[in-house]
């Protein structure tokens, strides 16, 4: 069984099942996200923080955003181990289950003139549930879609994880756009905002209906078979791929910030320091996140055939000079500006993204590779996108411009890019060879 590959495993229809589910799944897992970090930038401070000032209460919901970012890890070390232990497809469907939970809890939260500090309080704590299932979905529906992928097409098959996160951000935008677009203001800020969190409960039950039919990944399968299986492989994969762990999630640290801040903290900024229309904005990141989920097949192709570190480096380089044009362009306060900047940004990053599942399941041997990718990229998330909308609130707020928060996105490209060129090319490593795990080297290479 270990000479067998995934190709040979499975029919072309079964393959195209496990892309349906972890496109699907992972597309509603990010609406629920993403439905989050927009709501905070333009509701949840007179919700849920009346009593501040318009200028501390965007930091205090953005600092309740950062909270989810802060469950993440923990959700990848809890959901990993099992995802290792016993399998990636029930670990997929708990993880879906949690967040729904969470984002319709949300929906039925009521305000602070309702029930005191208690709001927040619960907001928070529904906000560390979202942290907990997404921390453990990214990984999963990656490894899934990587394992059960032909050999010389994994960047393709990784790719498909990878544009949930752009078709939950089009989901969550444009049911906030129409919900903003049918309600008056004030209707919007009292109840009409509540709408896209309850309509969540539709999407989990057809994505858990999708994912309920998945087989699980025969790469997994072969290695249990082998009896290769770890008792503890989050304690197993810090200690033997440390170094792999790192600069993995380095190389997603300037990714996720750069993407948070085009999707989330320019809703905030735009609306509240420059005046610009909400709508132009949702447009404009909702033009983005589309030209985003057309790019990442194409890249993650691309890297089938040059290589995952090739076009992780030209996405990262470009998205670093972009960066010196990103926040003079949004702070020409002119709709052209607003939209340049935001579906510049996210075509840029398109290569980074469609090139990282694979990459980084590549990175480590089977009884550890979910709980290392999820860890990897967890890390770069909370360094990077679960600070950024904050810092960058904080930047603007002390120096009136944009040049400090300049200067931080080209910092955070400059850390990603040295990662990414510190880790060797990965295409050609297989991911069903038998892994005596005890051996592994302490370098973090796969094996």
């Amino acid at each position: 069984m270990a000479g067998i590959g995934p190709s040979n495993l499975l029919d072309r229809h079964e393959r195209r099942r496990v892309l349906a589910a972890c496109f699907t799944g992972t597309t509603i897992e990010w609406y629920d996200f993403f439905l989050y970090g927009s709501a905070a930038a333009l509701i949840f401070a007179p919700q849920f923080f009346p009593s501040l000032s318009p200028f501390a209460g965007s930091l205090a919901a953005f600092a309740t955003f950062a909270v989810g970012f802060i469950a993440r890890p923990i959700g990848a070390i809890i959901l990993a181990h099992y995802g290792d232990r016993y399998g990636r497809k029930s670990v997929l469907v708990a993880s879906l289950m949690i967040m729904g939970l969470a984002t319709v809890g949300i929906g039925l939260l009521p305000p602070y003139e309702s029930i005191g500090v208690f709001a927040p309080i619960a907001l928070v704590a529904l906000r560390f549930l979202q942290g907990i299932g997404v921390g453990g979905e990214w990984g999963g529906a990656a490894m899934l879609a990587v394992e059960h992928a032909p050999a010389n097409r994994r960047g393709f098959y990784g790719a498909f994880p990878q544009m949930g996160v752009p078709a939950g951000l089009v989901l969550a935008n444009a049911a906030l756009l129409a919900v903003t677009a049918s309600l008056p203001a004030n209707e919007f800020e009292a109840w009409g905002w509540r709408i896209p969190f309850l309509a969540s409960v539709v999407l989990i039950g057809i994505g858990m209906f999708i994912r309920l039919k998945v087989v699980e990944s025969p790469v997994f399968a072969a290695a249990a078979q082998r009896s290769e299986l770890v008792r503890h492989p989050t304690l197993l994969v810090l200690r033997r791929h440390g170094k792999g762990i790192a600069l993995a999630g380095g190389t997603f640290i300037a990714g996720n910030a750069l993407g948070y801040l085009y999707m989330v903290y320019v809703l905030s900024y735009g609306s509240r320091v420059l005046e610009l229309d909400r709508v132009v904005l949702l447009v404009a990141i909702l033009a983005g996140a589309v030209l985003q989920l057309v790019l990442l097949p194409v890249f993650g192709a691309l890297s089938d055939r040059i290589g995952r570190r090739l076009v992780y480096t030209w996405g990262t380089a470009a998205c670093l000079l972009w960066s010196f044009a990103f926040f003079p362009l949004i702070d020409m306060r002119s709709s052209a500006g607003v939209a340049v900047a935001v579906v510049v940004m996210a075509g840029l990053l398109a290569p980074t993204f469609a090139a990282q599942s694979a990459l980084f399941a590549e990175l480590f041997p089977t009884p550890v590779r979910y709980s290392g990718s999820s860890l990897a990229y967890q890390m770069g998330a909370v360094l990077g996108g679960g600070l950024a909308p904050m810092v960058a609130t904080a930047l603007h707020g002390s120096g009136g411009s944009s040049v400090l928060v300049i200067a931080y996105m080209v910092g955070l490209c400059v850390v990603s890019l040295g990662c990414v060129l510190a880790i060797a090319e990965t295409s050609g490593r297989t991911l069903t060879a038998p892994a005596n795990i005890a051996e592994a080297p302490a370098s973090g290479g796969a094996q």
